[in-house]
């Protein structure tokens, strides 16, 4: 390295660091080696931009030790702070994918609290003092609740490939066109189905998929004829879909096996909240299922999880199966779906499953939640002349803010009940650009995820827990333009 090298000008690491652990509060020497870490890379970066010649070097010339020590102790704050946070959903889109779906009711809260403090019966039966089933107390409930066992896994696409692995790998799986689903995240059925060692047959057409059409396709080699719920989309129209009952009766007539992938699994009835009837559990399997899967975390109300429920004797080949152990959920989801379940044995779902109370919210109560965060947000600034002394709660605010109660509709999402709305009533907020009031309220402590239309800020009461209010009004404050 020649004296005229300008990577001998980069500073030393020690001194970065030194530099980093003065800026970083409450900071102790436990961070050194993260920091350390952190210099170097960055360090060996800037080294790499040297490569590039004298612009690069005039670029690594303005780097102080301040400059670098800022950066990795920025760097560091993030890290240790992550990236799962707590947000406020005001997006009134009640099972939001990108927000984790499903909130936990307050006794499933208190439930993973416990287990996960300390140690737990896992996998020890105690009346016996040995080995036991994780996942034994979970099926006896779902025997209880539909009259079937069932198995968990970790997601209901896990679910699809247990099922497809074990019960009919190296066979032929028939499913119509018009099934062939992709949900978030590029997941496609069609996929799944070669991972798991399955043939796909295709039957039907996009829009009109008879029951005979199932029966002209059935060979020696079948093994399922796989009905799949269309949980995020719609087809409308000149459209004809085989029923499960008829599957289910082909199945029998033929030897084969009849499975509904029902995706958001539905134990209540939505048409009671005023919505198209969502397929439940129960009804798929009145209708002659063999199997029926699908998700903990949407309808269901409880975290994310695959269940598969049906016959016993097929329920047992996919608790036995090799994958099984590999899809398993861990004793944190089943202490939280425990708990899930035993407010649909009370008969409480309705009222006690934050997912439930927010699909039946009376259109009333939003109205008054919104009225009341109207009311709690500082006034236009035109109409504070005209309040009495004192009074303003905004007086202090330059900018003219617009807080209007709307009519709004919100949605199930979560790839149930497409096309489906609730309607209710929201607060409209006008702020200067909707876009950077939306920006600095996701920037916030708590996050605020809303949605924009017509150039406001929508904040729909609908998603927003009843105790987060004070919170949301707190974050809004302090997002307002002058704030």
């Amino acid at each position: 390295m020649s004296a005229a090298d300008p990577r001998r000008a980069l500073p030393a690491v020690d001194a970065v660091v030194a530099e980093a652990l003065a800026t970083l509060p409450d900071a102790g020497e436990g961070l050194r080696p993260l920091l350390t870490a952190l210099a170097r890379r960055r360090l060996e970066a800037v080294r790499g931009m040297l490569e590039g010649g004298a612009a690069a070097a005039a670029v690594v010339s303005a780097l102080s030790v301040a400059d670098l020590a800022g950066a990795i102790a920025a760097e560091a704050a993030a890290l240790l702070a992550g990236t799962l946070r707590p947000v406020i959903n005001a997006t009134g889109v009640i099972l939001q994918t990108n927000l984790g779906r499903a909130p936990l009711s307050d006794l499933a809260l208190a439930r993973v609290a416990a287990v996960a403090g300390g140690f737990s019966s896992l996998e020890l039966d105690l009346d016996r003092g040995r080995r036991g089933d994780r996942a034994g107390s979970l099926s006896a409930t779902f025997e209880a609740l539909v009259g079937v066992p069932a198995v968990v896994v970790n997601n209901n696409a896990a679910s699809l490939l247990l099922l497809l692995a074990a019960l009919a790998k190296g066979r032929e799986v028939i499913v119509s066109r018009g099934e062939l689903i992709e949900i978030g995240g590029s997941f496609r059925l069609p996929d799944v189905m070669r991972a798991s060692g399955a043939r796909l047959v295709e039957v039907g057409t996009t829009n009109r998929t008879r029951v005979d059409d199932y029966a002209e396709a059935i060979g020696p080699r079948t093994a399922m004829l796989l009905k799949v719920h269309t949980s995020n989309y719609r087809v409308v129209g000149f459209t004809d879909a085989a029923p499960l009952g008829g599957l289910a009766a082909l199945a029998r007539e033929r030897g084969v096996l009849a499975v509904e992938d029902l995706g958001s699994g539905a134990l209540l009835d939505t048409a009671a909240a005023g919505l198209a009837p969502e397929p439940t559990v129960g009804a798929a399997l009145a209708a002659g299922a063999d199997l029926v899967c699908f998700s903990g975390d949407k309808l269901l109300g409880g975290p994310q999880a695959g269940i598969l429920a049906g016959r016993a004797d097929l329920v047992a080949r996919l608790g036995r199966h090799p994958l099984y152990r590999a899809l398993r959920p861990d004793k944190l989801t089943l202490a939280a779906l425990e708990a899930t379940l035993g407010a649909y044995l009370r008969g409480t779902a309705a009222t006690e499953l934050p997912v439930w109370r927010m699909i039946l919210a009376p259109v009333e109560e939003t109205r008054r939640r919104a009225a009341a965060w109207a009311a709690a947000l500082p006034a236009p600034a035109g109409d504070r002349a005209a309040r009495a002394p004192g009074t303003s709660t905004g007086a202090a605010r330059a900018e003219v803010v617009e807080a209007e109660v709307v009519e709004v509709e919100s949605t199930v999402g979560g790839g149930a009940l497409p096309g489906e709305t609730l309607g209710g009533f929201g607060l409209a907020v006008r702020a200067g650009s909707a876009t950077r009031l939306a920006a600095r309220l996701r920037a916030g402590d708590p996050p605020v995820v809303a949605r924009i239309a017509a150039g406001r800020v929508i904040f729909d009461p609908r998603t927003v827990l009843p105790e987060q209010d004070e919170a949301l009004l707190a974050a809004l404050r302090r997002a307002l333009p002058g704030a």
